[in-house]
């Protein structure tokens, strides 16, 4: 059995952003030469995700939406975890959306239904965080 690991950085300049990142993960499924075997995406940081959902901006504007009311950003006092850094949202974000994904690969691909795609979440942007990508297989 191989392995192949792979680290993807991310800056993103706003608080709050989803990135498809299914095309990178591809790419590293492709270097890797792995054709049969599991692919983990894995948030490295705990204000951030990882999910499985549709590209569509719609149900990513649904997604902040829903977000924002389950754990809304402000006001910042309301949270006991606030005070050095007023991102307790953040960390309730990430819990929801989830840390990573497992899927599987055949023959050198992600083997993906109907309008899946990978996504990078961020929930308190404007630093440097990172999605590790770790494929097992033959």
């Amino acid at each position: 059995m191989k392995s192949y690991r792979k680290v993807l950085t991310f800056n993103i300049p706003a608080r709050r952003k989803l990135v498809n990142i299914t095309r990178d993960v591809q790419k590293s499924i492709d270097e890797s030469g792995i054709k049969e075997g599991l692919c983990l995406v894995n948030a490295m940081n705990i204000t951030s995700s990882v999910f499985i959902n549709d590209d569509e901006s719609g149900l990513h504007a649904d997604f902040e939406r829903w977000l924002e009311k389950l754990a809304p950003e402000k006001p910042y006092e309301m949270y006991a975890h606030n005070g050095f850094e007023d991102n307790a949202d953040a960390h309730l974000k990430r819990t929801i959306m989830g840390r990573e994904v497992v899927c599987a690969v055949t023959e050198g691909k992600l083997d993906f239904g109907t309008w899946e795609q990978i996504f990078y979440g961020e929930f308190d942007g404007m630093r440097n965080k990172r999605v590790m990508i770790k494929i097992i297989g033959e």
